[in-house]
Formats: C-alpha cells, sequence, structure tokens
C-alpha cells in the first residue's frame, strides 16, 4: 500500500517508524522475537483475569511491541504492523471497547515486557524504553484514527439512510436504496428484504441486491418465531431453516439476519451473505437494528404517504366529477327554464296582450290592471333570461370565453356602480374545461366584490404564456384577512375557487390590503392549457 493511499494520520505515524526508528525496532524485533510467545502467554491469561472477551484479546494482542516484533522480525515494514493496528482498532471500536480499556491492557503488556528488556540488554535499557514510548504514541496515533473511522462511517451510514429517506419517491424504492446502502455499510456480497403479506401467509421479496426479480416464500409454522431475533449463521447453522433464499446454503460461507419489527411483531426482515466467514461484532449488530427500525418506520411513513396520496386523489376525482355533474345540472336546469318555463311565460305574456287589445274601452279598469300583469310578466321573463344566462352561458360555448367574460362584465356593471377593465391576449384554443373553471372563477371575483368588497375600480387581464392561462383580477375594496378567509367554516368561496384551480393542478395565489393607499384585493390564478 502507497503512503498516498492512507488517511494522515496513518502516513504520520508510519513515517515516525519508518524515518526516526528503524534501527532500533529492528534490534529490539530480533531480541524479542524468541521471547513473544511466552510474554503473549502471560498477557492473555492477565486479559482473561481482567475479564476481557476472547475476540477482545485476540485483537489486543495484535497491537502491542511484540506483534510488532513477530512483523519486523520476518522482514516486514513498520507500515504493515501500523496497518496491522488499524484493523485490529477498528474492530475494537465495533466490539464497543472504550479506549481507556486498551489502555490498560498495553500497559499490562508494558508490564511484562518491562522485566525482559532488563535482563537481555540491561546496559540498553534506556534507549528500548524510548523506542517503546515512541512505539507506543505510533500505536494510540492509529488506534484514535481507527475508532474515528468507524464513528464517521456509522454517521455517515444514517445521513445516507435520512437522505434515501428524503428522496424516495415511493415504497418500492425507498426499501430498495435502504437494502443497497446497508449492503455497502456492512460489505456484504449480497442482500435481501423481506416483508410478511397482511395475512402474514407469505414473504415477500421487496429489494435485493444484486437485483432479483420479486418472488414469494411460504411462510412456515414456527419461522417468524425463528426470524424476529437478529442470528449470525455459518457452517451448519445456515441448514437451521433461518434463510429464506434455499440458494444461500451453497453460496455464501456466512450470512446475518436482522429483523424489521415493531412493538413486538415482526413485519419483514433484511439478510446479508458474505462469501467468506465474517462474524459481526456487536457495534455492527447495533448499526443494523437501528436501521432496520429506521428502515420500518420510514416504510410504514411511506405507505401511509402513498395510501394518503391515494386518497386525495380520490377526493380530487371526485370532486371533479361533482364540478362536472354540477355544470351538467346547470345546463339541464337553463335549458328546462328556456323550454318550459320561458315558453310558458311567453305564451302567459302573448295571451295577455290579445285579451288587453281584446277588451271593450269601457273596461279601461281592467286593461289597466292586464297591462300592470303583462309588465310583471316581462320583467320575470328577462329575469330568467339572466338566470339562464348565469346557470349556463350559451355565449360562452357559441362565441368562446373573451365573449362570455364580456357578457358578464356588463351584467355586473348593470347591477353596481363600478368600472371594470378588461384586459384580453391573445389564448389560443384552450380546453373545454379550462374555459368554463375561468369563467366561473371570474364570476365567483364578480359575487364576492359586488358582496363585500364595496370597490369602485375592478381590473381583469387574461392571457396565456408558457403553457398557462394567466388570470389576474384586482380591485381597489375594503380588502380582507386572507387566512382567515380560508378558515371560515361556513364560507366556501374562497376555498372553492382554490380548489377548482387544484383540480386542473394550477396556482392560485391571494394579495390583500385593508388600510393603506393600495388596499383591495389581487388574485392572481395560472392554469394549465395543455389539452
Amino acid at each position: 500500500m502507497q503512503s498516498a493511499q492512507l488517511s494522515p494520520e496513518l502516513a504520520d505515524a508510519a513515517d515516525v517508524l519508518s524515518d526516526q526508528l528503524r534501527v532500533h525496532l529492528h534490534r529490539l524485533a530480533v531480541a524479542l522475537a524468541p521471547h513473544t510467545d511466552h510474554i503473549d502467554r502471560k498477557f492473555l491469561d492477565r486479559l482473561r483475569q481482567l475479564e476481557f472477551e476472547p475476540k477482545q484479546r485476540t485483537a489486543l494482542a495484535q497491537i502491542t511491541p511484540g506483534a510488532a516484533a513477530r512483523i519486523l522480525a520476518r522482514g516486514k515494514t513498520p507500515l504493515q504492523f501500523i496497518e496491522q493496528v488499524e484493523y485490529n482498532g477498528r474492530r475494537l471500536a465495533k466490539m464497543n471497547l472504550p479506549p481507556s480499556a486498551i489502555l490498560v491492557a498495553l500497559q499490562e503488556y508494558d508490564r511484562l515486557l518491562a522485566p525482559t528488556l532488563e535482563s537481555l540488554m540491561p546496559d540498553e535499557h534506556a534507549n528500548f524504553q524510548w523506542v517503546r514510548e515512541q512505539l507506543h504514541f505510533c500505536v494510540i496515533l492509529t488506534l484514535n484514527n481507527a475508532y474515528y473511522q468507524v464513528r464517521e462511517a456509522e454517521t455517515q451510514a444514517f445521513y445516507e439512510l435520512f437522505r434515501i429517506e428524503l428522496e424516495s419517491r415511493n415504497l418500492e424504492e425507498l426499501l430498495r436504496r435502504f437494502l443497497e446502502s446497508l449492503v455497502h455499510v456492512c460489505k456484504a456480497d449480497a442482500g435481501r428484504l423481506y416483508m410478511l403479506n397482511e395475512d402474514g401467509s407469505e414473504w415477500v421479496l421487496k429489494a435485493g441486491a444484486p437485483i432479483r426479480a420479486d418472488v414469494s416464500i411460504a411462510n412456515r409454522p414456527g419461522l417468524v418465531r425463528k426470524l424476529s431475533k437478529p442470528r449470525y449463521m455459518n457452517g451448519d447453522s445456515r441448514q437451521s431453516g433461518g434463510l429464506l433464499d434455499e440458494q444461500w446454503h451453497s453460496l455464501y460461507q456466512s450470512c446475518w439476519s436482522i429483523p424489521l419489527a415493531s412493538d413486538g411483531r415482526t413485519a419483514g426482515v433484511m439478510q446479508f451473505g458474505f462469501a467468506k466467514t465474517y462474524e459481526w461484532l456487536p457495534r455492527e449488530q447495533d448499526l443494523l437494528a437501528a436501521a432496520a427500525e429506521r428502515c420500518l418506520m420510514a416504510a410504514e411513513k411511506a405507505r401511509l404517504m402513498e395510501d394518503l396520496a391515494q386518497r386525495e386523489a380520490q377526493v380530487r376525482r371526485l370532486a371533479e366529477h361533482m364540478l362536472h355533474v354540477e355544470e351538467m345540472e346547470r345546463r339541464r336546469i337553463s335549458r328546462e327554464l328556456h323550454d318550459e318555463a320561458g315558453q310558458s311565460l311567453l305564451c302567459i305574456r302573448l295571451q295577455m296582450e290579445l285579451i288587453e287589445q281584446a277588451l271593450p274601452e269601457s273596461e279601461q279598469e281592467t286593461r289597466g290592471k292586464l297591462g300592470e300583469a303583462r309588465d310583471l310578466t316581462e320583467r320575470t321573463i328577462l329575469e330568467m333570461r339572466r338566470l339562464i344566462s348565469a346557470l349556463s352561458p350559451a355565449v360562452l360555448e357559441q362565441l368562446g370565453l373573451g365573449a362570455a367574460l364580456r357578457q358578464l362584465i356588463n351584467r355586473f356593471q348593470r347591477l353596481h356602480s363600478c368600472r371594470v377593465k378588461l384586459q384580453l391576449a391573445k389564448m389560443g384554443s384552450p380546453p373545454q374545461q379550462t374555459e368554463v373553471i375561468t369563467y366561473r372563477l371570474v364570476q365567483e371575483c364578480f359575487n364576492n366584490i359586488g358582496k363585500h368588497a364595496a370597490a369602485t375600480h375592478v381590473n381583469i387581464s387574461l392571457a396565456s404564456a408558457d403553457g398557462f392561462l394567466k388570470l389576474c383580477v384586482e380591485d381597489n375594496g375594503v380588502g380582507f384577512n386572507v387566512e382567515e378567509a380560508f378558515q371560515k367554516r361556513e364560507s366556501f368561496g374562497m376555498s372553492g375557487m382554490r380548489e377548482r384551480v387544484a383540480l386542473l393542478g394550477g396556482k392560485f395565489h391571494v394579495e390583500s390590503r385593508t388600510e393603506g393607499p393600495k388596499r383591495g384585493t389581487k388574485i392572481s390564478i395560472e392554469l394549465p392549457i395543455a389539452k
């Protein structure tokens, strides 16, 4: 390994050992070589008395001066010893052994080593003590870096899982990316993520690394209980039925199984395969357990979000259908008013006029009453025509949106002393649904202005740009509190307008001021016009 590939801390330690202490280290290695096995046995016995675990004792024996002496005595470089220290340092970190315990162990080794050095070379004991101190410094520096690497890798792993949770667009992508990330963190050769189906009859493969087609595995009796706890499997233990993929028995030397469980209920399992024997360490198991818990929580959240999105889409489809039904009902009512009630009123008016003309001159009083009734009927016909036009403006279908808006403005100005300015740009041919909703939006704006705004000027602009139909309605009325208007439970004017816009995937924005020279309300709407 080249120094350029090392971390700065490891490179510094290697430079110290190779440049300043090479000669002394070699002499120390030659002197200690015949005695290292004896010292190591005493050291391991002492670690056993201090209640270090077997794996911890094995790793600690690889970072002592005796271990360095073995490597150097075989003609290897000091850098190879530093690499060995770093590797075992990472293992000790994953075993949750605190650095203070490592210092205690190294001090025990020094107490065992000191009498041997004094007896071998009493005249150079001071020099060798200096070499041991420098070697100890390099070991501590390397161990600190190894512990930092483990903590940094864990932090990076959780950050990556958090990023995946935020970026994933659906449950399938979330599970796949979670598993791929954990396979990389564990340095596994393969991974599988299974989820139990709703009735608990099958384990469904949701993600695989490398990728594999979806499969389902029957849930055998007792399998859920067996997979509800973390399991390390190698050799014969792989044949115990804990692997859901039967091919893994022959493909991998060791396997890990991590349950996805919540409140005592097992919802799924993650399994990792390794081509070589690789027994997990406590910190690796803790990391996977925490990742599994986060994965299950994220999966449940993603599932809830998907369900919510489906329900929102269903509600929007229902609302869209209701608006369509409303428009159809408006047309039906206006058609019946025109064809039935309207024609009947015209006939009544005509009959009254004929009767009035047929009466003799002596019946002036009766003729006057008939005239009043005829005038009332005439006004009723005009009012009905206004209602018919408001319900379903024929001009919108016949002449388009521009003409329908002009007619709407004329009617509004006849009822209110307010000046309305309309600015129309070329709009092309928007879809009929977009034209109808735009007309209804302007109609609702006029209703609100007439009832509440007390405005004297209204400006309306309508144009198309960038694939959107852009509508702006602005008045100089009294204004209102926008948040309160949307929160009113019994008022659906503004909320209804916003919902109509949302049904087409548009944008709805309201600005209103109740004080100052620029008081009034401005409503900006953008509707997509792509067919």
